[in-house]
């Protein structure tokens, strides 16, 4: 088998950061995959929730100081690193003072969701792809978790297609049951935009709520992934079957799912 190039984005990951069952997912199968030889990379936003100096985060200044467009405004990316303890993995943190500072994740004091989710998820997702490339890594694999990261795959079918790091990059989406209600303004789509993106191809992304941003990563991902049962989305699953589509139960031993996967994708 070869030694492939997988690379994690999530929105959280232990010890760090646990809101959902993504956490513990990210924890495990990255590790599960650099044992069976696989080259590892784990992004994630560096929420203001997590404590920099108790996980011993440090900026990285080689990294650091592109600016991300985010519709008419551009927005300092900062990219930041940490071990985890008691494996040999380093997790990126994408940060922003605009975006990520705020100490919650995605809901205020209040539990209102942030009316700029959209743009940290859109400022992350291009974040993360811009890291890789400073860090001149290219990806066999770009395993997308959690509808934060739905715009990758997007990205990497249009703007990123031609860059040599990413011309044979295949992406995986695997979906939680993290749904939210909130819609978000119709600016979305213009904020979304990046090279070689055409209206048409944000068509599922009108409703500019939870089941556009699973849309756009189902329709542009390689494979898509279900964690478990999913009901509210069954109808969406069922329009997707020209996918490599399946459902990864919780419970099962999803590594070796996965790594037979990635084998399929790749090789």
């Amino acid at each position: 088998m070869s030694k492939y190039r997988i690379l994690y984005v999530a929105s959280e990951i232990n010890p760090f950061l646990q809101t959902s069952e993504v956490a513990d997912f990210v924890r495990k199968l990255p590790q599960a995959m650099q044992e069976k030889g696989m080259e590892i990379r784990i992004l994630v936003p560096r929420f203001g929730i997590i404590n920099e100096r108790k996980n011993r985060l440090h900026e990285v200044v080689r990294l650091s100081g592109i600016n991300i467009p985010v519709g008419e405004e551009e927005k300092p990316l900062i990219i930041k690193v940490a071990s985890i303890p008691n494996a040999k993995l380093q997790v990126y943190f994408i940060d922003n003072e605009d975006y990520f500072h705020r100490k919650s994740v995605f809901h205020d004091k209040e539990n209102r969701f942030y009316a700029d989710n959209d743009e940290r998820a859109i400022f992350f997702c291009k974040g993360a792809i811009e890291t890789v490339k400073k860090l001149g890594w290219s990806p066999d694999i770009v395993h997308c978790n959690d509808w934060i990261t739905s715009f990758i795959p997007l990205y990497l079918k249009t703007t990123y297609k031609n860059d040599p790091l990413f011309k044979n990059t295949k992406s995986v989406f695997t979906i939680y049951d993290n749904h939210f209600s909130h819609k978000f303004n119709e600016d979305i789509m213009d904020k979304v935009k990046m090279l070689d993106i055409e209206d048409k191809m944000l068509g599922s992304l009108k409703t500019a709520d939870y089941e556009g941003f699973i849309k756009m990563g189902m329709e542009f991902s390689d494979a898509v992934i279900v964690a478990g049962e999913n009901k509210k989305l069954d109808s969406l699953f069922k329009t997707m079957k020209q996918k490599k589509f399946d459902t990864i139960g919780k419970d099962s031993d999803y590594t070796e799912s996965y790594y037979n996967l990635y084998n399929e994708l790749v090789g």
